[in-house]
């Protein structure tokens, strides 16, 4: 079946499923433990920087700029412990021992101050099962939504046409922070999914809320810690600490604003319209865990990353005119030249609604030159 058989309507998710699946190889979908050494191997690495920073007062003053290249890795790994443990989270890599699991979800969310408990609500059962439709956490303001704090931070944070940027560096480092901020005081302090400063609140039980609150409680420890370890002096803590989780963020927002904030808002779940996958060099493919196959991550949550390219392909072969694939560098520059909010599911307005323009992602097949 080719998009030849299909209308240029929304499709479901099962849908896709049901066209695809048979192509798969049984071994994409076995466990993938090589994400446990991943993750293992990059808190190592973190540890071994902030052992490197809690000698930075001892440096002379004009060698410090030789521990940006150490924050940069550093940075990197906190990309990579979100990605991997991401990936941990959706598959089925981890034995039945549910302490285990939670154990080292939390070792991998910490860094990004993400309770597990938090992430499988937010991003497994609300992201995922509603991407890019009214019910999605994740995606953009309406126009319509009231002004409040948490779309004010949108409209001067987030690339956009409006953005300036130095806006822009302070939104990619701080975004996720705001991010997390956002939903978990929505969680903790109301969980009756009214609150108006997300775009879509949610809830959920009351287990999970406690579980919540304690995970938090042992990340905070985690991170005083961390910063106790490093030492409580201000080049420390600037190079050692804060820096590496700057560029971390800014390396996770980057992905995510590319991912949903171009496309349009549907009706339905259909990851092919409502999630878009850009191209970057193969250095970063291999470093991040093939994110950047977000669509094909969409369609098949729980497979082993290593064959979103062959997923990749297949879309190419049967829905070549659905797909939305750019280069990251295309993807970046529509960004910036397009408002955030959604004025209609497929017209993108700003903060005064006096701008309108198409969302890019709303012509179908927006295809990365090979």
């Amino acid at each position: 079946m080719t998009n030849n058989n299909i209308s240029n309507g929304s499709i479901s998710h099962s849908e896709y499923i049901t066209i695809l699946r048979p192509f798969l190889p049984p071994e994409a979908f076995l466990p993938d433990n090589n994400k446990i050494l991943i993750l293992f191997i990059n808190i190592a690495i973190l540890i071994l920087g902030w052992g490197t920073a809690h000698y930075l007062d001892q440096w002379t003053w004009y060698l410090l700029w030789l521990f940006l290249p150490l924050a940069v890795i550093m940075g990197n790994s906190i990309i990579v412990l979100l990605f991997s443990t991401h990936d941990l989270m959706h598959s089925k890599s981890i034995n039945n021992n549910s302490l285990l699991k939670q154990s080292l979800y939390l070792l991998g969310l910490t860094m990004l101050w993400m309770p597990p408990t938090l992430w499988l609500a937010l991003h497994n059962r609300q992201h995922h099962h509603n991407t890019n439709t009214i019910k999605d956490p994740d995606r953009s303001y309406l126009f319509e939504h009231p002004n409040n704090w948490g779309k004010w931070i949108q409209n001067r944070f987030a690339p956009s046409s409006e953005v300036s940027s130095l806006e822009l560096i302070l939104g990619l480092a701080s975004a996720w922070g705001i991010y997390t901020f956002r939903n978990l005081t929505s969680i903790l302090f109301f969980n009756n999914g009214l609150p108006e400063y997300l775009p879509r609140a949610f809830k959920v039980n009351q287990k999970q809320r406690r579980t919540i609150a304690l995970e938090i409680l042992v990340i905070l420890g985690i991170h005083l810690g961390i910063i106790n370890f490093v030492g409580l002096h201000p080049i420390k803590l600037l190079l050692g600490y804060f820096l590496p989780i700057w560029i971390g963020y800014a390396g996770v927002i980057f992905y995510i604003y590319t991912n949903h904030l171009l496309c349009p808002m549907k009706e339905i779940n259909d990851p092919l319209l409502n999630t878009l996958s850009v191209r970057v060099p193969r250095i970063f493919d291999c470093l991040h865990l093939n994110f950047s196959y977000h669509t094909e991550h969409h369609l098949f949550p729980g497979l082993n990353s290593d064959y979103y390219p062959m997923v990749q392909a297949l879309l190419l072969e049967k829905f070549p005119d659905r797909l939305n694939l750019l280069l990251m560098g295309d993807a970046w520059r529509l960004l910036l030249k397009t408002p955030r909010y959604y004025k209609t599911e497929n017209i993108l307005t700003d903060w005064t609604g006096t701008k309108s323009s198409i969302c890019p992602a709303s012509s179908i097949g927006s295809h990365a030159k090979t």
